[in-house]
């Protein structure tokens, strides 16, 4: 399509029409692409709320990622009022539609507590979802919470393969938490979540 080609402006602006035409239709994915274009200024003149309109249109059709992109407006204050609560519940329904960029930040929000009650068994949960899925960041937070034994038992080598998985994706502060969790770890619990970072790898590939 237009929005993904060359990225030519004159494309992005033909691209916008034709999305326009179908999200006035009720089409679900030409209104999240839309509000792609008006959140980024492609093919139209950038516009945080009018990317919230579109995202909201497709949001309520059920589409995950628009749903998403609603609750990062939410938690930002972009283009909506900033409110933690809608934030996460918009979150919430992208996540359980598997979602896995919804999953790690609700993840994030049941471990900080914004806009819900703070429950580091659900953070977890939400972590964990996205984390197998290979979601880095998520990967990242279900490794600090096994380093310090939130929502789970504390559990060294599990901290560091998850955190050894981030690092290889390159997540800020992935290395500074395996090392850290290495440095309270015997050369055999470290063989171990090497181990254990190698099958994971590898059944990913399989």
């Amino acid at each position: 399509m237009y929005a993904t080609g060359q990225g030519v402006s004159q494309h992005y602006a033909e691209a916008a029409r034709w999305y326009r035409l179908a999200g006035h239709q009720g089409h679900a994915e030409a209104q999240l692409a839309l509000g792609n274009l008006y959140a980024h200024g492609r093919g139209v003149t950038s516009d945080d709320e009018e990317a919230a309109h579109w995202y909201r249109l497709a949001a309520d059709q059920g589409l995950a990622e628009a749903q998403f992109r609603l609750g990062s407006m939410y938690a930002t204050g972009e283009g909506l009022p900033q409110n933690d609560s809608e934030a996460a519940r918009w979150y919430r329904l992208a996540a359980e539609r598997g979602d896995t960029d919804a999953q790690f930040y609700l993840g994030a929000v049941y471990a900080g507590g914004l806009g819900v009650a703070q429950d580091d068994d659900s953070a977890v949960r939400w972590f964990r979802n996205a984390a197998e899925e290979g979601h880095a960041d998520a990967q990242l937070g279900l490794g600090f919470m096994y380093a310090e034994g939130r929502g789970v038992s504390q559990d060294f080598v599990a901290a560091h393969m998850w955190a050894s998985l981030a690092v290889a994706e390159g997540v800020k502060g992935a290395r500074t938490l395996r090392d850290r969790v290495a440095e309270r770890m015997s050369r055999r619990q470290v063989a171990a979540a090497e181990r254990a970072y190698d099958d994971w790898r590898a059944a990913r590939e399989r």
